[in-house]
C-alpha cells in the first residue's frame, strides 16, 4: 500500500506516523526463516543479514510485516544517503554490515500466525503490532500519534526527520494500491525520476558526469523531460552512476518532447531504466524541477511507474 502526497489532514479519523528516510521492505517470517522483498518484489534478503533478527523479535510467530529499512546518518537519524552504501550491495561483507548497520522500522502487520490481517482497520493492525513488542536494536515499531498532525510535522522538522504519514484509522490495507487513506507530507519535496541521459563534466568533474538528465511519465504515460541535476552527486555516486549508465547508451533521446538545445548538444542518452530520487524546491510552470538535488538511485522502483508530481 502506497501513500498519496498532500497536506497534513485534520480530524479525529486520522493517525500520524513519522516518515522515515529509508527504503520500503516487506518481510516474511516463518519460524526461524526470514525473507525480505523490495517494493517492486525483488528478494533483498541476502543484502540485509541483520533481518535474521526478525525471527527472534517475533518469538517464533509467523508474520508478514511492512516497514522501512533505515541507516542512521551523522546526526543519528535515518539518512537515505547513508543507506545508499548498503542498497546496491547484494552480499555485504561483515565489515560493511558493522560499519553501516541497518534497522527495520515496522509500521504494519499484514498477516499473523497464518491469518491475513489486511482487511482489518489500521487501528486494529496497530494494536496487533503493539502486542508484538518490537523494541529491539534492529527491529523496532515506532509509535503512532493521534491529535493534531501539524504538531507531529513540527516535531519531525525539529528532529531532522523526513516528514509525516497520516493514516485513516478505519482503513484496510490495500496491497500494491496508492490510496488517499494514507497521506504523506514530506518536509522537503522529493520526486522519483527516470535517468534519461547525462552531460559530461568539466573541471573537477572532467572525465565523469557533470549532471544527469531527468524524466518522468505524465498523465498520458509519456516520458517527459524534468530538467537536469548535478547537485548532490558525490564521488561515490558518480562512480556508481557511470558504471550503471555506460552499458545503457543509446543514440537518441528517450524523451517524448523537446529537450533544451544546450543539453542535447552534449547529452549522452541512455535507455530509461534507472530510477533515482531528487529533492527539489518547486516545479516551474513548464514542468521543470527547480533547484533539484540528487539523493540516490532507487533500485526498488519500476521506471514505468514513475510519475511526475
Amino acid at each position: 500500500m502506497l501513500a498519496t502526497a498532500g497536506p497534513v489532514p485534520t480530524g479525529p479519523e486520522w493517525a500520524f506516523e513519522f516518515k522515515w528516510d529509508g527504503v520500503r521492505a516487506l518481510v516474511e517470517a516463518r519460524g526461524t526463516g526470514v525473507r525480505a522483498y523490495s517494493r517492486n518484489g525483488r528478494d533483498i534478503t541476502a543484502g540485509y543479514p541483520e533481518l535474521a533478527a526478525v525471527a527472534d523479535a517475533l518469538a517464533g510467530r509467523d508474520a508478514v510485516i511492512d516497514g522501512e529499512l533505515v541507516a542512521a546518518g551523522p546526526t543519528g537519524v535515518p539518512d537515505f544517503s547513508t543507506l545508499q552504501q548498503r542498497m546496491h550491495v547484494r552480499n555485504p561483507s561483515a565489515r560493511l554490515v558493522t560499519g553501516v548497520p541497518v534497522g527495520l522500522y515496522v509500521f504494519d502487520v499484514l498477516a499473523l500466525d497464518g491469518e491475513p490481517t489486511v482487511d482489518l482497520p489500521y487501528r486494529q493492525r496497530r494494536d496487533l503490532l503493539a502486542d508484538l513488542n518490537l523494541a529491539g536494536p534492529v527491529v523496532h515499531a515506532p509509535p503512532h500519534f493521534t491529535g493534531d498532525g501539524e504538531d507531529v510535522l513540527a516535531a519531525a522538522r525539529e528532529t531532522g526527520l523526513e516528514g509525516v504519514v497520516a493514516k485513516r484509522l478505519e482503513s484496510p490495507y490495500r496491497p500494491g494500491a496508492r490510496s488517499r487513506d494514507w497521506i504523506k507530507t514530506p518536509i522537503t519535496p522529493t520526486m522519483e525520476v527516470v535517468v534519461v541521459g547525462w552531460k559530461p563534466g568539466a573541471g573537477r568533474r572532467a572525465g565523469t558526469i557533470g549532471s544527469l538528465l531527468m524524466g518522468a511519465h505524465d498523465g498520458d504515460g509519456r516520458l517527459v523531460y524534468l530538467g537536469h541535476v548535478g547537485t548532490g552527486l558525490t564521488q561515490a555516486a558518480l562512480g556508481l552512476l557511470l558504471e550503471r549508465l555506460r552499458p545503457l547508451a543509446r543514440d537518441t533521446s528517450p524523451v517524448d518532447g523537446a529537450v533544451p538545445r544546450e543539453y542535447t548538444r552534449e547529452a549522452r542518452w541512455v535507455w530509461p531504466v534507472l530510477v533515482g530520487e531528487v529533492a527539489y524546491r518547486t516545479v516551474t510552470p513548464d514542468g521543470r524541477l527547480r533547484h533539484p538535488s540528487w539523493r540516490g538511485l532507487r533500485p526498488d522502483r519500476d521506471p514505468g511507474e514513475v510519475r511526475r508530481n
